[in-house]
């Protein structure tokens, strides 16, 4: 029964302490979970164990924004002043406290976010990338860990900073397209899978982009339309009428509603011009010269868009897969 006073204890020092945090009062959070930190009685269970080291990592966590607090503060003096390196002892002295104190928090399974992040910002500024690296990659592979998109975006987000191979990049992309397809870095991920010499990654950025367009959320993404657009014609040029029809063959009966009605067409083109006509030529790709929303871009009169409409009217007839017997 003590020890369930002491998991209680724990609990309701963790809450109060987090409610001190959401409200801006960070001392007396760190005065709250350092008195629960050194709170002892007989021997300490597993319950006990995973409330401990989430009291010391929240602890670590404010040691954080202290460090990066320093680490501002660090960044405007002159290197060569004995103010500098007076600032850079404590900042590395501070970093060590709260290394320790999230460190082992975050080999425990679980989604550790916030921790992780502020754990792998120090790690990289004192130049530990190896250790940066193992965190990240241990945070996303690891089959312990519950499955966590954030864990890929932040692994990929610093294999780019460290300018990793492409094919380290698309593994990474790969698994967050297929946990979160609607995702923004999908647009990256086809970039990567378009600008590929292997034909499979090519085919691949094709899904990405219709994939991405599925979702409701994004169907005012314009860079995905101008994408999608412009690797349609290149596909088509290329002879690979195959790859859309596969994507297409599953979205017929309901990308024309979704996303390709009079009512879009209107929509679209008062909202945004330059939308409207990437999704017509996209529609007019999918759907043919009759299809209403095509039929409407095309009849404005639009003196800049004069041009590119006219210009689309003539990629429409030329490449439509309405037009081919696949």
């Amino acid at each position: 029964m003590k020890n369930i006073g002491v998991l209680n204890y724990l609990k309701i020092s963790l809450q109060h302490a987090l409610y001190l945090l959401h409200h801006g009062m960070l001392e007396d959070a760190n005065r709250n979970l350092s008195q629960a930190e050194t709170w002892r009685y007989g021997e300490k269970s597993a319950s006990q164990e995973i409330i401990m080291n989430l009291v010391q990592a929240y602890k670590g966590l404010l040691q954080y924004y202290t460090w990066s607090k320093k680490k501002m503060e660090l960044s405007k003096l002159d290197k060569n002043d004995y103010a500098y390196s007076t600032k850079s002892r404590n900042i590395l002295n501070q970093s060590w406290k709260t290394s320790t104190h999230i460190g082992a928090l975050i080999k425990i399974p679980g989604v550790w976010d916030p921790f992780v992040k502020s754990y792998v910002e120090m790690l990289e500024f004192y130049g530990d990338h190896d250790g940066a690296r193992k965190v990240l990659t241990n945070y996303a592979y690891d089959a312990k860990f519950p499955s966590n998109p954030n864990a890929h975006i932040y692994l990929y987000n610093f294999l780019k900073r460290e300018k990793a191979p492409k094919a380290k990049l698309l593994s990474v992309l790969k698994i967050l397209y297929e946990i979160v397809p609607s995702h923004q870095l999908m647009l990256e991920f086809h970039v990567l899978l378009r600008k590929s010499e292997k034909e499979e990654h090519r085919k691949l950025g094709l899904e990405v982009l219709f994939g991405l367009l599925d979702f409701a959320g994004c169907t005012k993404n314009i860079t995905a339309w101008k994408y999608l657009a412009k690797y349609l014609k290149q596909i088509l040029i290329q002879n690979h009428p195959t790859w859309v029809q596969e994507q297409w063959n599953s979205r017929k009966t309901w990308w024309p509603t979704f996303h390709f009605s009079y009512f879009w067409a209107k929509c679209d083109w008062k909202e945004d011009t330059d939308l409207a006509c990437e999704k017509a030529f996209v529609a007019g790709i999918l759907l043919g010269k009759g299809c209403r929303y095509f039929r409407y871009i095309l009849k404005q009169d639009h003196q800049v868009l004069r041009k590119k409409i006219k210009q689309m009217k003539k990629s429409v007839k030329k490449y439509s897969i309405v037009n081919l017997s696949i």
